[in-house]
């Protein structure tokens, strides 16, 4: 999918706030957001966890775009935090090291990501391409229901 169709389905899904930690894997789709003048940049996954909590509390539908090692970084933000007080966000987190194939940095934290969200209770998938638009409503509907994070791990080409 095209990084524009992509945000424009997040768009539609109701997302109105991104913040995260810039990714080569969707550079592109960071970089639309900027265009759009919607996307504000972080240092830190934990800290834009701190934005979309203060963005959701604002009355916005918040997404934080991280890479999966960023996901290390957040957990005690995600478990003290948005999991604890029941803050929803859409976490878009890049499966880098899925299947053992990425530079050495990424295979540990690629092979444990699932294993990370599923143990602090974030549900999440790992759409295909053709299967971006299901994910993203499924996505909104689980958020907005549960009031917890939900992941959506985004492998390389997936957004391209």
């Amino acid at each position: 999918m095209q990084p524009a169709a992509f945000v424009s389905l997040l768009r539609a899904e109701g997302f109105d706030f991104f913040t995260g930690v810039p990714c080569s894997l969707i550079r592109e789709v960071i970089g639309e957001l900027d265009a759009r003048g919607c996307y504000i940049p972080e240092t830190r996954e934990d800290a834009a966890l701190g934005l979309a909590a203060g963005a959701w509390f604002g009355g916005k539908q918040p997404v934080v775009l991280m890479q999966n090692s960023g996901l290390g970084v957040s957990i005690n933000a995600l478990a003290s935090l948005h999991l604890l007080y029941r803050i929803p966000c859409l976490l878009l987190v890049t499966w880098r090291g899925y299947q053992g194939r990425d530079a050495p940095e990424h295979i540990v934290m690629g092979r444990a990501c699932t294993e990370l969200l599923a143990a602090i209770g974030v549900p999440h998938r790992a759409p295909h391409t053709a299967e971006l638009p299901e994910a993203v409503r499924w996505a909104g509907e689980q958020l907005r229901r549960e009031h917890i994070p939900v992941a959506l791990l985004l492998r390389k080409g997936v957004v391209a």
